[in-house]
């Protein structure tokens, strides 16, 4: 028996855009000042270290729930279960939904009773709840749903990241470029066939890293409305993640029983290229190896970073044959690992 993902889907926005549509951004430094460097320099720059061409926004009239349940629809018929059947559904997220062109986040009912609700879901036993986790949240919503039906307390599991990060960006600031919207989602459930979730690791560091990621006020210092967006201190977050990320990668690869060698892909969370190749890098050099060609699949050139959604997209569309180059093949040993605020780290390694 093993606990194995049966279904896939995602949902990426069709709203494109562009590096250049910034162009005629005003970007300020985080006390208001002006930047010295015209946009278009700000951007070269900016695409050289993120790796992003373009991100995706959702269209004005749908929110993070949503999203959720667009991608939730397509892994239930993916993976052909009745829905009436699920025991839980679990949605990472961060900030809920945001409508277009208001200030206030909407929590209340959870994301996940509003997917429950959005898919006509009948049955009261299908318990519906949310995971607020910063960018690992769908990774630890897997966790938590696997703990579930090893416990035997639930056999099927929906487990969706989903989030519209363009509702909560200080158009001021040049990270906001980084952001983007989108969803994914699997089914996770007992099976009679081997391998699944091998093993996982998380944690919290947040005596001294809490706030690296944060909601702030404006850049822009004429602004005189109390909205807040997602900030972030960039240098320390992509210092934190050389430091904390590579051994637990290790520590998750060694307790699985699997060796380096094994190892097919490592799908990590988009959050930036280059940070992201560093990270990897640095996991192999604690094996004495090169990082291996290949071994690292990247959407986010093309889709941003679209925080707890960006692993279970960048999964669906490699299982789908959508990124060209990638397969994951029956056999093949994979981790999910991810970084992101609170500060949070978590891993897992699966074998399909």
């Amino acid at each position: 028996m093993a606990i194995k993902i049966t279904g896939t889907g995602s949902y990426i926005p069709n709203n494109v855009a562009k590096n250049e549509d910034f162009i005629q951004h005003e970007f300020l430094n985080e006390d208001g000042t002006s930047i010295n460097h015209h946009n278009d320099i700000i951007i070269k720059k900016f695409k050289a270290i993120t790796g992003i061409g373009e991100r995706r926004y959702a269209e004005d009239h749908h929110n993070t729930s949503d999203l959720a349940f667009f991608a939730a629809q397509k892994a239930i018929k993916d993976s052909k279960i009745d829905q009436e059947d699920l025991d839980y559904i679990i949605v990472g997220h961060n900030y809920g939904d945001v409508k277009h062109n208001t200030e206030q986040s909407d929590t209340v009912p959870s994301i996940g009773s509003r997917v429950k609700h959005l898919l006509g879901i009948k049955n009261p036993k299908c318990v519906a709840y949310d995971v607020l986790f910063g960018c690992p949240g769908w990774n630890e919503g897997l966790i938590q749903a696997n703990a579930f039906i090893k416990a035997g307390i639930a056999k099927k599991c929906l487990v969706i990241g989903a989030e519209a990060l363009s509702r909560v960006l200080d158009k001021h600031d040049r990270d906001s470029m980084i952001y983007s919207d989108g969803a994914g989602a699997v089914v996770l459930e007992e099976t009679n066939e081997e391998g699944g979730i091998l093993n996982h690791e998380s944690a919290t560091y947040a005596l001294d890293e809490a706030h690296f990621i944060y909601f702030g006020e404006t850049n822009n210092q004429a602004v005189t409305d109390q909205r807040k967006y997602i900030k972030m201190y960039g240098r320390k977050i992509y210092e934190f993640a050389l430091n904390h990320v590579p051994p637990a990668l290790k520590s998750c690869l060694d307790q699985s029983g699997y060796q380096i060698g094994d190892l097919k892909k490592i799908l990590i969370h988009q959050a930036n290229e280059k940070m992201d190749e560093a990270i990897v890098q640095r996991f192999y050099k604690l094996y004495n190896m090169e990082m291996p060609k290949g071994i690292m699949p990247m959407s986010i050139g093309k889709l941003g970073n679209s925080s707890v959604a960006t692993i279970p997209t960048l999964l669906d569309l490699i299982l789908k044959g959508k990124l060209e180059g990638h397969s994951i093949n029956k056999g093949d040993i994979v981790m999910f690992a991810s970084v992101g605020a609170g500060m949070n780290i978590n891993a897992i390694t699966y074998k399909f």
